[in-house]
């Protein structure tokens, strides 16, 4: 590969990781092919994008987009590939998870491995944190959750209020009968 084309993947990969904000880097090595193709099919069907990158071009492609030093020690180091999800933050980690229970290894390894992710900048890293980002919530759920939130103390307030009234026809209703 020349120089000229390593320089043209390490942008075409900044503006993706860019683009996406979210993004993962596993460690697949030991997998089989049988392996590497389902995981593949799994993220295509998830619209999660997988490459395989050398870590000197995840390191240049990282670069302009802030500090991802953090990454160089723990995570940068021997077979990396890429997850990167446009979509949600922790359909990644979700499908991690999913891959693994649907595909047990005969040696009881787990593959592949969480190296390190990056949601909208900010860094985890390391195998344990695979939980943490499969229960993150979208953007979405989050909102969804807040306009609940707000919602609820307006819908307690008219529901007094209609009962209140509801509870004054009923006692009117038992005194007017009592009398009549």
């Amino acid at each position: 590969m020349t120089r000229e084309e390593k320089i043209q993947i390490a942008q075409e990969l900044s503006e993706k990781l860019a683009a996406g904000q979210n993004f993962y880097i596993t460690d697949a090595s030991g997998m089989n092919v049988a392996e590497t193709n389902a995981f593949r099919r799994m993220c295509f069907e998830k619209n999660v994008e997988y490459v395989v990158v050398k870590n000197s071009l995840i390191k240049k492609a990282l670069a302009p987009l802030g500090d991802f030093s953090a990454f160089d020690k723990e995570v940068l180091k021997g077979f990396s590939g890429i997850m990167i999800s446009p979509d949600s933050a922790n359909t990644p980690a979700k499908l991690l998870k999913e891959f693994r229970s649907k595909n047990p290894r005969k040696d009881k390894t787990v593959k592949p491995l969480l190296k390190g992710a990056s949601i909208s900048k900010d860094i985890f890293i390391g195998e344990d944190q695979l939980e943490t980002l499969a229960t993150l919530k979208s953007k979405a759920d989050l909102l969804g959750e807040l306009v609940g939130l707000l919602q609820s103390p307006a819908k307690n307030v008219i529901g007094a209020l209609q009962s209140g009234g509801n509870k004054i026809a009923g006692v009117l209703k038992t005194l007017s009968e009592r009398e009549g």
